[in-house]
């Protein structure tokens, strides 16, 4: 085995710079390629606020009342119809002076067409500006395979912040005359 004289053993400086170059234009343009989208992209800790505001107002709705009757009715825990109550509740009525801040939501059909701007907490306070929620109900029984389209209601909570939203949706059904 012969070993030529001058054969060239590894790379020369201009090599290196030649290669040095080129991999340094290919990282600043995936970097000026990434960074539009970094900056573009939804923030995690406001899509976050999101999704716990809507669990919030969602878990408060669902843990109403959903009865023939509103809850203050006098007929509310005997009724077995909407015409046995004075308010009858999943109609689009509400009870006279009813008000969320003052705690006198008492059923899931009071929550309807409700918006909170800057979201509070139940008492008013730890407002979230920014944020808006905002409670759409409707009549789902049919849709969920029962003869009686008012038996069941579909409870959609849309989150908003900016140009972004966020919708959560749950289902309640009516077991009156109980609560």
């Amino acid at each position: 085995m012969s070993i030529k004289v001058g054969a060239q053993r590894g790379i020369t400086l201009i090599e290196q710079i030649v290669f040095i170059l080129i991999i340094s234009v290919g990282v600043v343009a995936l970097v000026s390629t990434l960074n539009p989208m970094i900056l573009a992209s939804a923030d995690p800790m406001r899509t976050k606020q999101m999704v716990a505001i809507a669990e919030g107002l969602l878990n408060e709705i669902m843990h109403q009342p959903f009865t023939w009757c509103d809850p203050d009715d006098p007929s509310a825990s005997i009724a077995q119809s909407y015409g046995d109550c004075t308010w009858p509740q999943n109609t689009g009525t509400f009870t006279p002076g009813e008000n969320r801040l003052a705690g006198t939501f008492d059923n899931v059909d009071d929550y309807g067409g409700y918006i909170m701007a800057n979201v509070t907490d139940v008492l008013g306070g730890n407002a979230m500006n920014g944020y808006t929620a905002s409670v759409a109900i409707a009549r789902a029984g049919n849709a969920l395979g029962l003869a009686d389209n008012t038996a069941a209601l579909s409870v959609t909570v849309t989150v908003t912040f900016g140009a972004e939203n966020f919708f959560l949706t749950g289902y309640r059904f009516r077991y009156a005359p109980r609560y």
